[in-house]
């Protein structure tokens, strides 16, 4: 068997708000494991020499088409993944956004991997959020704990540092 090559990974993603409070998500998959969807925030890798937010705000505007303005970096997470067959040794940062209204996505400024990977989004509540993962692990949600998560910001607000939420190591 042969070893996947490890990368080592900054990504920032977006918590996008609306005034109802839901959360807005991507459903998508590796190509690897094409039984297994999941539920994740909008955002994406870090380049070389942006910041977080820069890089959180740059990749919800290619992710969904629409600009959006940051509020606290609310979360950290770090996470082991195989994907399209490399290993990611991933930190994630996590920002909240309050919107005005849940928006459609646009696909238009998906690069080519994220037009196969992408496949659908929508706008989920705390108990909506809780019903999404599959007992056989054929749906999941990232983190693990989002509902918890979201039900604290919800409730309390921004946390006065972000929040360590939990991880997952993916084969």
């Amino acid at each position: 068997m042969t070893e996947r090559p490890v990368v080592k990974r900054r990504a920032a993603r977006v918590l996008a708000l609306s005034p109802a409070g839901r959360v807005l998500l991507f459903e998508g998959g590796d190509p690897d494991r094409p039984h297994v969807r999941i539920w994740h925030a909008p955002g994406g890798g870090v380049e070389a020499g942006e910041s977080d937010a820069d890089a959180a705000q740059r990749e919800f505007l290619e992710e969904t088409g629409v600009p959006v303005e940051l509020g606290p970096h609310v979360w950290d997470r770090e996470l082991v993944f195989g994907f399209n067959g490399t290993t990611y040794d991933q930190v994630e940062v996590y920002f909240l956004a309050r919107v005005e209204a849940e928006h459609a996505a646009s696909s238009d400024g998906h690069n080519e991997i994220e037009q196969l990977y992408l496949t659908d989004h929508g706008w989920f509540s705390v108990d909506e959020l809780r019903a999404l993962p599959t007992p056989d692990g054929s749906v999941l949600v990232a983190p693990p704990d989002i509902a918890d998560r979201l039900e604290d910001l919800l409730r309390d607000g921004p946390p006065s540092a972000p929040v360590r939420v939990a991880g997952v190591v993916l084969p």
